[in-house]
């Protein structure tokens, strides 16, 4: 008996590290890990996951050119190619794509053959929209355990998480996700916005305040690329 106890909670406490590591911010087996940036500049990097979808893109890109502000938008591969034309006009405005893998379940109990392939197929959808820039990846739902950490290290590539998450609860309306991202936010930090599915409107809805507010306070928004570039 003391045996199958001394099993069960070995198996629990592995279970709970496994979801932790599968979901840490800021730490990852291999490669480099960014939740945030430590720059003394007033920027944050505005993101996006998921899409490009029709009607929920063309919204963002009214509300983002109408202030002027450039962001990164991870986008999943079969979106893309689905939606080839939206991706082209995201290139044409001027915003940064980065590789959201080419479907959205998280990539956990996955071969490494299989990341390859769906960080490749991405990477030419991507192209294919005229994107000429550093490809940047973030995972599916944030999540990651051995397999694609490893990878994206050998490739050489920058896994993207965030520090502020505004919308994490689906329910929130659209001044509740103003007030947490501008209370969250800090010279540096990661900006995720989940606003590509048809309901998300009170993301869609908080998104013109996110941005007046955060330039009240003396921020600036960029892609992540920039964000990046300002890092002393």
């Amino acid at each position: 008996m003391r045996r199958l106890l001394a099993l069960i909670v070995i198996l629990t406490l592995g279970a709970a590290a496994l979801w932790f590591l599968s979901q840490a911010r800021n730490f990852q087996l291999f490669g480099t890990v960014i939740a945030r940036v430590e720059t003394a500049q007033p920027l944050i990097a505005l993101t996006f996951d998921g899409g490009p979808q029709p009607g929920q893109t063309e919204a963002l890109l009214g509300i983002l050119s109408g202030r002027g502000v450039r962001a990164t938008f991870f986008v999943t591969g079969r979106a893309v190619v689905a939606h080839p034309h939206l991706a082209a006009t995201l290139v044409a405005a001027g915003h940064e794509l980065g590789n959201q893998s080419f479907g959205d379940t998280p990539l956990l109990l996955v071969r490494p053959a299989f990341v390859e392939d769906t960080l490749a197929r991405t990477d030419a959808a991507i192209r294919a929209a005229g994107f000429t820039g550093p490809i940047l990846f973030r995972p599916p739902q944030g999540r990651r355990l051995f397999v694609l950490p490893w990878v994206l290290a050998q490739q050489g590539r920058t896994t993207v998480m965030w520090d502020i998450a505004p919308d994490q609860d689906p329910n929130a309306g659209a001044e509740r996700i103003v007030r947490a991202a501008l209370d969250a936010a800090r010279p540096g930090s990661i900006l995720r916005l989940h606003a590509m599915a048809p309901d998300r409107t009170a993301t869609r809805a908080a998104l013109p305040g996110i941005i007046d507010g955060l330039r009240a306070r003396g921020f600036r928004l960029v892609t992540v690329a920039a964000l990046i570039a300002a890092t002393p």
